[in-house]
């Protein structure tokens, strides 16, 4: 054994092998999967479904028809992608006219680079729906708080929800859903 390290070539891969587990443990971060951050943010007071009008169809937005606290304006249901992957989402008006998407009671693994997009993808089961949220149009809305718990994003005034209907937890890393959800009109 000892005669063998004396061998220039057993060094140079060593050192090699050292560089190569070094990088790969700063892309795959593993010990991520075995670390949750939990976070549980309050959402909005007093958020209701919107009301209908006598026609069938949803009253106008605030600042149309007087005062009105915040509103969902859709939702949907995780389903799991590259993890396993639950919770629901909201998209909900508050009383200013600002949006935010509310994911509540989420359960994913943790990993490198996640984010939380909306997407004009379609929500696909199985794999077919694991890479396509980056295919078309989507906007950040910003790094994943936590991967358990409820926490509160930002929709940004130009997002068009009537083009971007589905939620996606975003691994930028390796260009993959861990989960998503299909927004369904309130």
């Amino acid at each position: 054994m000892v005669a063998l390290l004396r061998k220039p070539v057993v060094w140079v891969g060593l050192v090699v092998l050292a560089v190569v587990a070094a990088v790969a443990l700063a892309l795959f971060q593993p010990w991520l999967l075995f670390v949750d951050e939990t976070v549980n943010e309050s959402g909005p007071a007093g958020v209701t479904a919107p009301a209908a009008t006598p026609g069938g169809g949803q009253q106008p937005p605030q600042g149309q028809q007087g005062q009105q606290g915040p509103q969902v304006l859709a939702g949907g249901s995780f389903i799991s992608h590259e993890h396993g992957t639950s919770g629901t989402v909201r998209v909900i008006r508050l009383a200013d006219g600002k949006r935010v998407l509310r994911i509540e009671n989420l359960d994913t693994s943790n990993g490198p680079d996640l984010w939380v997009w909306l997407s004009d993808q379609p929500v696909k089961e199985g794999t077919g729906g694991w890479f396509v949220f980056d295919d078309g149009a989507y906007v950040e809305l910003g790094r994943l708080k936590g991967n358990k718990g409820s926490q509160n994003y930002e929709i940004p005034a130009d997002a068009d929800l009537g083009r971007l209907t589905s939620v996606t937890i975003w691994c930028k890393r390796f260009h993959v859903s861990f989960g998503a959800a299909a927004l369904k009109a309130a």
